[in-house]
């Protein structure tokens, strides 16, 4: 354990120095539309008999009190210690749960993809649309105890700025976001709604403009040019932003080079290896032969991840969504169904049956490519890699907003983390690539009461952390059950 915290430490990724400032606002009073999903507003607020995973991957803390004032973390104390507890202390008796820090969802979104006439053997009409989630995903994402993301590329980029300015005033519910710019885009993309650049000039011009619109990150996409990418890498760090990227057209060691920040979906979609990879141009393999070919024990796998650590470049997992290629894996959740509109849940469960009774040697790869992908991200992290965690709801039905923030936990842990470990990867380690490890990502006396409390105990038992009791962003306690009744039924429409 101790070696582990040493080499993830020796990761930390610096600052952003612009962004930071802007994705944790100022806390503001619950308004109108806010109030029915609050349970306490209390100014102080003692949580007693509580176990604390404090999310540095440290060992749990058994039967604490943790004292919340003003928002922020006032004092924590084991059984024997008598904390100050401020007069007029709201009380809450949590015997028999566990507090962690509010999870930090670094590729999470706001939208659905649909795919129009889609039936029962997968055909769709063209093109792919992306409609807005505007309305549900920030209440799911609460609901589960992510209480800051990434939207990790924007469709609608306007209206992911305003909802981030509505929630920073208390007007509507959701976690504090650091709102991405629209996706960097080359030709060719299989979505409409996307710009495609033009050349680096275009894409430099690209991220000025979402910079100056308050745009707090940016991602690249899969058909950008090297030269591209670099513009956008440039103009970004200029002004103190970072850009990650889900590739295909560049390779993660030329990305690397660039000095991209972060790389989306583990090693999934790294295509230095595929047969016949020409440069800046996506193959239609993407990524599937490379991480066939690729474990920690190769050389080429030994050698990117030297290259990833050494020149800190983050990697974000991304496991809940690959895992719904794989017969059988993915639980079927009814809590999750309960939110998908029924044309939406209809969808995933003619994907879930198609995937399901098809002979297993078809998915031998997708089985072989999940568990290459597994022991890539726990090397990297061994190696002293800083790895990121978040869901991609993208309009896969099994993969929804929250629930799949708390799937990617589970999933880590499958990988071979420690529950302790996966639930820093899921909280720290984020707010540490944001550069708000000193605000949020893990509890200690003056950190934001960012916090999230669930029946039971998730270093024993990961799957615990379904068992979302109280939210706390802000130091507001929100009850998930309210917020996901107000959403039932309703994802995947707005």
């Amino acid at each position: 354990m101790v070696r582990w915290l040493a080499l993830a430490l020796a990761a930390l990724v610096s600052a952003p120095a612009a962004a930071a400032p802007q994705i944790l606002a100022p806390p503001a009073a619950p308004g109108a539309a806010v109030r029915p999903f609050v349970t306490t507003e209390a100014k102080a607020l003692v949580l007693a008999h509580v176990r604390v995973i404090d999310g540095t991957g440290a060992a749990p803390l058994e039967d604490q009190t943790l004292v919340i004032a003003d928002g922020r973390i006032a004092a924590i104390a084991g059984p024997n210690a008598r904390p100050m507890i401020p007069a007029g202390a709201e009380t809450i008796d949590l015997t028999g749960h566990t507090v962690i820090p509010g999870l930090v969802g670094m590729h999470n979104h706001l939208y659905y993809i649909a795919r129009p006439n889609l039936d029962a053997h997968g055909h769709s009409d063209p093109p792919v649309l992306v409609p807005q989630m505007t309305f549900s995903a920030p209440r799911l994402y609460l609901a589960a105890g992510v209480t800051t993301m990434r939207t990790t590329g924007s469709v609608e980029p306007y209206a992911d700025l305003n909802l981030k300015a509505l929630i920073d005033k208390g007007e509507l519910p959701g976690p504090h976001l650091d709102v991405t710019a629209p996706y960097l885009e080359g030709p060719n993309s299989p979505f409409i709604q996307m710009h495609q650049l033009k050349d680096p000039d275009d894409a430099r011009r690209t991220v000025a403009f979402w910079a100056d619109q308050g745009a707090t990150s940016f991602k690249a996409y899969m058909n950008i040019t090297r030269a591209e990418l670099k513009a956008a890498i440039d103009e970004a760090h200029k002004r103190g932003l970072k850009v990650t990227g889900h590739l295909c057209s560049v390779t993660y060691p030329e990305a690397a080079d660039l000095g991209i920040d972060d790389l989306e979906h583990g090693f999934m979609v790294n295509t230095q290896l595929d047969p016949g990879k020409a440069p800046d141009l996506c193959p239609r393999t993407s990524g599937d032969p490379t991480i066939l070919a690729m474990t920690p024990d190769t050389p080429q796998g030994q050698a990117l991840i030297a290259q990833l650590v050494a020149k800190k470049v983050a990697v974000t997992s991304t496991l809940p969504v690959f895992e719904q290629r794989v017969p059988g894996h993915a639980p079927l959740n009814p809590k999750a169904m309960a939110v998908l509109t029924p044309e939406a849940r209809e969808a995933y469960l003619y994907a879930r049956n198609r995937t399901n009774q098809a002979p297993r040697e078809n998915y031998a790869d997708a089985t072989r490519i999940l568990k290459n992908d597994m022991a890539m991200e726990k090397a990297f992290a061994d190696a002293g890699g800083l790895l990121l965690t978040g869901p991609d709801p993208t309009g896969n039905g099994g993969v929804i907003p929250g629930f799949g923030d708390q799937r990617g936990v589970e999933l880590l842990v499958e990988a071979g983390f420690t529950p302790v470990q996966a639930i820093r990867i899921a909280t720290l380690n984020g707010a540490t690539y944001l550069g708000l490890a000193d605000r949020i990502g893990s509890i200690a006396p003056g950190k934001n009461a960012d916090l999230v409390v669930v029946k039971g105990d998730p270093s024993q038992a990961i799957a615990d952390i379904e068992n979302v009791a109280i939210v706390f962003k802000d130091g507001v306690g929100y009850d998930p059950g309210k917020l996901l009744d107000s959403v039932a039924g309703r994802y995947g429409q707005y």
